[in-house]
């Protein structure tokens, strides 16, 4: 492996780890909550929002896309505190309703773009091989006020407050790793562990870390797209991993 390719793979790996460290935690209770589709539905806003964002040609006013994209992203977190409330019974089946028509509205934004299949697999594979010193530094910061938020039971169990703070980690993340990724991320680790009696956290890092890790050799090893290789060496790692815990 040469010095370049070193030079693209590590701060795309470190831009996994930060993903990682507040998507674990944040998938385990998506899963306790029982709402699955919430991480597709919650990211597919997200995005929705950096298109809309795009469309008004904030491109070179980071500040302000990241406002939209975040505002979206809020408010499809209130949507699903409100489906949990009012429609429980059919709780999954509306976010999943709710994921299908963000996604629609998106590809509706984009369809008087040239560039629109483009822009579309950037969001849906993202591109965290480009991922520069200026967005870790942001998504570090931002993950390290996530995790102390977190830290406050209050904060975490109230349903806005969970989702507000899934909401924001979410808007960060999709826009370096994409929607595939995100999902991965969330749902593979705490999947992987959910039989797990000790060390969950560490084993599903584990699991996390060696996706990251092992996708991104084999994308450069045989020049395949990063994102779509780390969610399917994500998923083997955790097969892997729960196929040994079985034993």
């Amino acid at each position: 492996m040469t010095y370049t390719d070193l030079s693209i793979l590590l701060p795309a790996l470190i831009a996994g780890l930060l993903v990682l460290s507040t998507h674990i935690p944040f998938g385990m209770k998506i899963i306790e909550r029982g709402v699955i589709f919430a991480d597709l539905a919650v990211a597919q806003i997200a995005g929705l929002g950096v298109i809309a964002a795009g469309l008004l040609g904030l491109q070179t006013q980071p500040l302000l896309l990241q406002l939209v994209a975040g505002s979206s992203a809020l408010a499809g977190a209130a949507l699903l505190v409100w489906i949990e409330r009012r429609l429980p019974h059919v709780k999954e089946a509306a976010i999943g309703l709710t994921f299908v028509l963000a996604a629609s509205a998106g590809v509706l934004l984009m369809s008087r773009d040239v560039h629109a299949g483009e822009h579309l697999q950037e969001l849906l594979v993202g591109q965290i091989l480009w991922v520069n010193e200026s967005q870790l530094l942001t998504l570090g910061g931002l993950s390290a006020l996530l995790l102390t938020l977190w830290r406050w039971p209050t904060l975490r169990q109230h349903p806005f407050g969970f989702y507000s703070l899934f909401a924001l980690a979410v808007t960060a993340s999709v826009q370096l790793v994409g929607i595939y990724l995100v999902f991965a991320s969330l749902i593979v680790p705490a999947l992987a562990t959910l039989r797990c009696t000790r060390y969950r956290m560490l084993t599903a890092a584990g699991i996390g870390m060696g996706g990251y890790a092992l996708g991104l050799l084999v994308s450069a090893a045989f020049d395949l797209p990063a994102g779509a290789a780390i969610v399917w060496a994500m998923a083997l790692c955790g097969a892997a991993s729960a196929l040994w815990q079985r034993r």
